[in-house]
């Protein structure tokens, strides 16, 4: 059954593949989502990838409880006021009512600062780099498979320091040289970086810094986001310590995290009408080979070069499809769903005249190559797979990117999700307020610092104080 058309019907054309190309599926308890091996896979790829950074830049992995005591919520006001709506929370065990509520987590910074005031007495003892991969669960009114699950998967970082710049230092080292690296290096999509407006930030943060990238039906996905706490949630949790001049500090705190989204944007940024297109560095098959016989004599031979092919084959995921209850048509098909980035069809001609095409998953071309070049060639290949899905994601995101002249030109682009607009804002939140009741768009992002722009505000004609990225978003 062919996919819908993105041009057509996008979410249909989402659900679609998400679904055909055994990714995930809806679970019995509403909101959820199991995750099926080919999802599961492209997310332990994600997961090695950021997580080989996190470590590379000095934190460790641990662990914390998935429940959470209700009253250590109410500690940092904001962030509970934040939470409140999503909050699933636990009344009932073993078959009484509990005395004391428990949250099921939503994020882990109450339930880790309060642990944090017992391991931190001194200047000596900071700063703390822990990073935890765990399962959240927030109540999410419209889910969707992996953009918005009421449980989701993700690693959450959780840092404290002994100043305010080691900290901010902290929030934008995670950003740049974890996140952004691993966007651009392995998931081969282009992001925006910047500072969060105050309505966007995340609750309790002094400021969030996140990275935006554009889907293929112009709307903004937020793949992930590093926030500088400052002080709050350390004088919440009173985490003090001694500092170098013998005087009580509160601890300077960051908290950071993607998740499961990160699966969604991949299927977004660089799937098309047959499917997934996978960046070679995320598929878990990088290149499938699939044998094509007549009878018996025929299978063990293609068979036998398929297995001494894919042998030759080294450092690349590789997988012979010996399936024999399918055709090759319906294989072909499967792969290109599925997003495996190259194909070998080989078949008893291709042997005796040692050619065999060699199909690319990125460009849809098929051209023959010499059997004994295929190893050869095909790590360059895929090299030149990964680069050029950036290219093309980079050139999309480009060619759906504006400056409006006008409120008027970017109302109209906004309201359409034709992409991002840039402009300047006068950093008040009526005008912010103003552009999402008009277009449904919200700024996605600001510059790193603030200022730093000239001219009157696009929407209110009022100074600008900011820089501000706007778009529709997931």
């Amino acid at each position: 059954m062919a996919l819908p058309k993105q041009a057509d019907d996008f979410p249909a054309w989402y659900q679609a593949v998400v679904r055909d190309a055994g990714l995930a599926e809806p679970s019995l308890a509403p909101g959820t989502m199991v995750i099926k091996p080919w999802g599961y896979a492209i997310w332990e790829a994600i997961q090695r990838a950021v997580d080989d950074r996190i470590k590379a830049t000095g934190h460790e992995n641990l662990y914390f409880p998935l429940l959470i005591p209700e009253r250590l919520l109410h500690k940092e006001a904001e962030h509970v006021e934040g939470f409140a709506p999503e909050v699933a929370v636990v009344t009932h065990a073993g078959g009484e009512q509990l005395e004391e509520p428990l949250v099921v987590r939503p994020t882990s910074e109450t339930i880790i600062w309060a642990t944090y005031a017992k391991w931190v007495q001194s200047w000596r003892d900071l700063p703390l780099l822990y990073n935890q991969w765990a399962n959240v669960v927030r109540w999410e009114m419209r889910p969707r498979v992996f953009l918005r699950t009421r449980e989701f998967l993700w690693q959450e970082g959780h840092t404290a320091h002994e100043t305010a710049d080691e900290a901010m230092a902290e929030t934008l080292r995670i950003l740049d040289d974890v996140y952004l690296d691993a966007a651009r290096k392995v998931l081969a999509i282009p992001m925006l970086a910047g500072r969060k407006s105050a309505a966007e930030r995340f609750p309790g943060a002094v400021e969030t810094f996140s990275m935006e990238a554009l889907m293929r039906d112009g709307k903004a996905l937020q793949s992930g986001t590093s926030h500088y706490l400052g002080q709050n949630f350390s004088r919440a949790y009173d985490v003090q310590f001694q500092g170098r001049d013998n005087e009580l500090e509160y601890a300077y705190a960051t908290s950071w995290g993607v998740s499961t989204r990160l699966l969604g944007g991949v299927i977004m940024a660089h799937g098309d009408d047959r499917g997934l297109r996978l960046p070679p560095a995320l598929a878990p098959r990088q290149l499938v080979i699939v044998p094509i016989y007549k009878n018996v004599e025929e299978r063990a031979r293609v068979l036998e070069a398929a297995d001494a092919l894919a042998s030759d084959l080294v450092g690349v995921r590789v997988e012979v499809d010996e399936r024999d209850e399918h055709r090759p048509g319906f294989k072909f098909n499967e792969w290109e769903l599925k997003g495996v980035p190259m194909r070998v069809e080989l078949g008893p001609r291709d042997l005796d005249e040692g050619r065999a095409p060699v199909y690319r998953r990125d460009t849809g071309e098929k051209e023959p190559w010499a059997l004994a070049d295929i190893p050869r060639r095909v790590s360059t290949t895929l090299d030149n797979i990964q680069d050029e899905l950036y290219a093309q994601a980079l050139a999309f995101r480009d060619e759906h990117t504006i400056r409006p002249s006008t409120y008027d030109e970017m109302r109209e682009f906004l309201a359409a999700a034709e992409g991002f607009a840039i402009a300047p804002w006068d950093g008040d939140p009526e005008t912010e307020a103003k552009v999402k009741a008009d277009t449904k768009a919200t700024i996605r992002c600001l510059g790193r610092e603030p200022g730093g722009v000239d001219g009157a505000c696009i929407v209110s004609g009022k100074p600008a104080a900011e820089q501000a990225v706007f778009a529709q978003a997931y």
